[in-house]
């Protein structure tokens, strides 16, 4: 088990290759090089912020904390509401009118794509600068570079890390799915007095969920493994370490703790998939990647 206090995490510039203004505190993540590999971070995104319509080869979970994020057709993320961004399918183009403030969890999915850590992204950006420039979310080659001429920039550098073409995974869910979680009820756990939760969805054959879980003060909870939980608000305690808001917990396969409100507490669940017997993609030789 793995907790780190985010009011704690200082706030870092990224997604230089976006578009705008955007912060960031780099809250949890996996294990790089693995296909289970993921990254929960608190993203902050002034006015000025956009990213073009794209996809990834990854998934992901969003929860507004604060702010409105506006999606073009697919819809506009409000506070309180959690997205479910399937990977393979396209969405946005991303906009606000305000400044904006949302949890994002992004893992590796059933495709057995994985996910890029965040510094093999900060460096694949750095070396793709001497030979071209990212602007509003796409990678310009200059002039007499080889490849595509525009690219977007997270593919671009997907492909530069990886040394192959990116084949986006066919998306399970062609958009993304925006849940409100004012429209769910609480229902109580079997065997856990004074805990309820809001399932809002299980998703894929691999089964990746969003929760939210309630505890009423002097409660216990046991955490279930293979998952990711934000404390969205009140303080409890898992052993002698201090929990509230913005702690963030990561419990592997196997792993067991229990959490004890001291005072009501609601964390927002996000349970990784089962991607147990699923092989990593495997990279196309130089040949073959040639002749596409």
């Amino acid at each position: 088990m793995k907790i780190v206090q985010g009011d704690q995490v200082e706030w870092k510039r990224g997604l230089e290759y976006r578009g705008g203004t955007f912060h960031f505190r780099n809250l949890m993540e996996g294990r790089a090089g693995t296909i289970g590999n993921f990254q929960l971070s608190m993203g902050r995104n002034d006015k000025d912020f956009m990213s073009p319509r794209h996809r990834h080869n990854f998934e992901q979970f969003r929860f507004q904390l604060e702010g409105e994020l506006e999606f073009g057709r697919d819809g506009t993320m409000k506070p309180g509401m959690c997205g479910y961004f399937p990977e393979g399918a396209h969405y946005g183009p991303q906009t606000s009118q305000m400044d904006a403030t949302t949890i994002v969890l992004q893992f590796g999915g059933a495709s057995g794509s994985g996910y890029l850590s965040r510094a093999e992204v900060l460096n694949g950006m750095q070396e793709l600068s001497a030979s071209g420039t990212f602007k509003d979310g796409v990678y310009r080659r200059n002039e007499g570079e080889p490849g595509k001429k525009n690219l977007d920039g997270y593919q671009a550098i997907w492909e530069h890390v990886n040394g192959r073409t990116l084949d986006y995974p066919k998306p399970r869910y062609p958009m993304p799915i925006m849940m409100d979680e004012s429209h769910f009820a609480w229902t109580d756990a079997d065997n856990e007095p004074g805990i309820s939760e809001k399932l809002l969805g299980q998703f894929t054959e691999r089964r990746n969920e969003a929760a939210f879980v309630k505890l009423a003060k002097g409660a216990t909870h046991s955490l279930q493994s293979r998952s990711v939980y934000f404390c969205k608000s009140g303080k409890g305690k898992i052993g002698s370490e201090d929990i509230r808001f913005c702690s963030t917990i990561h419990l592997e396969d196997g792993e067991m703790a229990s959490v004890t409100a001291s005072e009501d507490m609601v964390f927002v669940r996000m349970g990784l998939p089962d991607l147990s017997g699923l092989e990593m993609n495997k990279p196309q030789t130089a040949t073959a990647m040639a002749a596409e």
